[in-house]
């Protein structure tokens, strides 16, 4: 029985400590709050403390980055709770498991790989591409061991489907979403990022480089409501909220401000290419259906995805 280190406990770390624990290993789940899945040692902490978190990863084998900070303070908050985590790998010599995103590649044209540069001139992305360049410096002076892995936009909690569709859905209203209905879209199953952090952090081929999470087919916004309304017995109705209408809440509400640098990803074709993690790894992508009904059952929590 190992000890692995999950730090943050929304829907993929949780999803991780979950999987970790089916598996018979010790999880220690560090949050503000202590709280986590059952199961689990919880740890009320600051991940941003570094002699905290160095000392909680004492005899892990393995620590997990799934932190979700405020998304309006990711400039503020993330390059405390990314150095720390950087310290404990390093004192502890566990392996750093980080759970990433698309955004550091800002606009792309066709489907994403982890070869597409990381070319992200927003802030949020900025930040994601100077922490993984932090962590594969460090990975390649040999003083940690890292990976990280990169999923588009979450099915199975606090996702776009469950904070602004299904609530409108499961009261026979009409939902406004900030997007165009019919592009194309990557959607990742939260279950398979925990596969994936999981099989990476036990097999060497893994470290020193970026993946991107097995995801089923793209599904348009469209198609995904669609499946959701089956599954609730609901008629779906759906109205496309356009940009300007965003941008001008964005003068009042924080949250609609930050999501102005990736509406990108809404307004257009986004697809994710995780060819490369499949083959190497053997791992295969939850059906999209299975995962809106993972999607429905989780609900939608506080914040957005880190």
């Amino acid at each position: 029985m190992d000890t692995h280190l999950v730090v943050g406990a929304g829907p993929v770390g949780a999803a991780t400590a979950r999987r970790l624990l089916a598996a018979g290993h010790h999880v220690r789940v560090v949050t503000r709050s202590g709280t986590g899945p059952e199961g689990a040692e919880l740890v009320a902490a600051d991940a941003a403390d570094s002699a905290r978190l160095a000392e909680l990863a004492e005899g892990a084998v393995a620590i997990y980055n799934c932190v979700n900070p405020t998304y309006s303070r990711w400039v503020t908050d993330w390059p405390p709770v990314a150095a720390a985590l950087l310290g404990a790998a390093e004192s502890s010599g566990a392996v750093l498991a980080t759970v990433g995103n698309l955004y550091g590649y800002g606009r792309v044209d066709g489907p994403i790989t982890e070869r597409t540069p990381l070319a992200a001139t927003g802030h949020k992305g900025r930040v994601r591409i100077r922490m993984w360049n932090d962590a594969l410096a460090a990975h390649e002076a040999g003083r940690i061991r890292t990976f990280e892995v990169r999923g588009s936009d979450y099915l199975g909690g606090n996702s776009l489907l469950s904070v602004l569709v299904t609530p409108a859905l499961r009261k026979g209203r009409r939902a406004y979403v900030p997007a165009d209905l019919d592009a194309p879209h990557t959607w990742t199953c939260v279950d398979d990022v925990a596969a994936l952090l999981v099989t990476g952090v036990y097999d060497e081929r893994a470290w020193g480089r970026a993946w991107h999470v097995p995801s089923d087919e793209p599904r348009t916004l469209r198609e995904l409501t669609s499946i959701a309304a089956a599954e609730l017995g609901a008629r779906p109705k759906l109205t496309a909220m356009p940009y300007a209408v965003l941008w001008a809440a964005g003068l009042v509400n924080p949250m609609a401000k930050e999501l102005r640098e990736t509406q990108h990803q809404f307004r257009g074709p986004f697809v994710l290419d995780s060819t490369a993690a499949q083959e190497t790894f053997g791992l295969v992508s939850t059906p999209t259906a299975e995962a809106v009904r993972i999607d429905l059952a989780a609900g939608p929590a506080t914040g957005v995805k880190a």
